[in-house]
């Protein structure tokens, strides 16, 4: 297991940026880090990962050093298990709505005492290989870094609960479910979404944590830094299509000519 580059730059209060690996690859996993993208968050919910893959994705972030989280579909302490097992160093969790639901990821996240985590010899601590068990489980118990998702009227409405849970580091916004949640399905800049942001992230910051959300790009995270939010994230399939419309248009465009 390695430090936590991610949680310690947040704790450190810089802003981080990262990608939502939902293109199932560890090469494109390895070139965002040497991209100089901080964190890389496997899609166990928007994609078609396989564990295997995510094994593999999370050697392919340690050998260009960024940080590998795991969006994870299902909020069972099985579920998780499995993705921090393969050796990613934090989870972040969708559709998390009350503080119980919460507090069962904070619990998954972390081992006795502090919470529920099965212990094994299994990659994420080498197999006990390279350190005792106790060390391992102290340092996975600090480094791990513990994101759930708000992105409905339920969850905005219990944000303030939810934030106080105290091994919650950070609460994420997903403006596309919340666009969806408020009527406006798509319309990720519209008044009301950018006003729930604005709330969310005054709410969740006045509770001493993290704030993240979806980066459009560089006035938007401008004004959401302004907000408090300072952990954004893109995603690959979004990126990819972006570059290839670009250069197909170009393209096409120099033929015309």
């Amino acid at each position: 297991m390695r430090k936590n580059e991610t949680k310690a730059k947040l704790n450190n209060g810089q802003t981080v940026f990262g990608a939502f690996g939902n293109v199932p690859a560890p090469s494109t996993v390895e070139a965002l880090g040497y991209l100089g993208y901080d964190f890389v968050i496997i899609d166990g919910e928007h994609s078609a990962v396989e564990l295997e893959t995510v094994e593999n994705m999370v050697r392919a972030a340690d050998v260009s050093n960024i940080t590998p989280l795991a969006r994870i579909a299902f909020n069972h302490p099985q579920n998780l298990l499995r993705f921090l097992d393969a050796g990613c160093l934090g989870v972040e969790i969708p559709m998390v709505n009350t503080a119980e639901e919460a507090q069962r990821v904070a619990d998954a996240v972390r081992y006795p005492p502090r919470g529920i985590r099965g212990l094994a010899g299994v990659r994420a601590n080498e197999w006990n290989l390279l350190r005792s068990t106790a060390d391992y489980v102290k340092m996975a118990n600090d480094e791990v870094l513990c994101i759930v998702q708000i992105e409905t009227k339920q969850a905005f409405a219990n944000v303030t609960a939810i934030a106080s849970i105290p091994e919650i580091d950070m609460v994420f916004v997903g403006p596309t479910d919340t666009s969806s949640a408020l009527g406006f399905p798509g319309e990720t800049q519209h008044p009301e979404v950018l006003k729930v942001l604005e709330n969310m992230g005054k709410v969740i910051r006045d509770s001493g944590k993290h704030a993240g959300t979806i980066g459009f790009g560089k006035d938007h995270v401008n004004k959401l830094g302004g907000w408090g939010y300072n952990y954004f994230a893109t995603n690959v399939q979004s990126l990819l299509i972006t570059a290839a419309r670009n250069y197909l248009a170009d393209c096409k465009a120099g033929v015309a000519k």
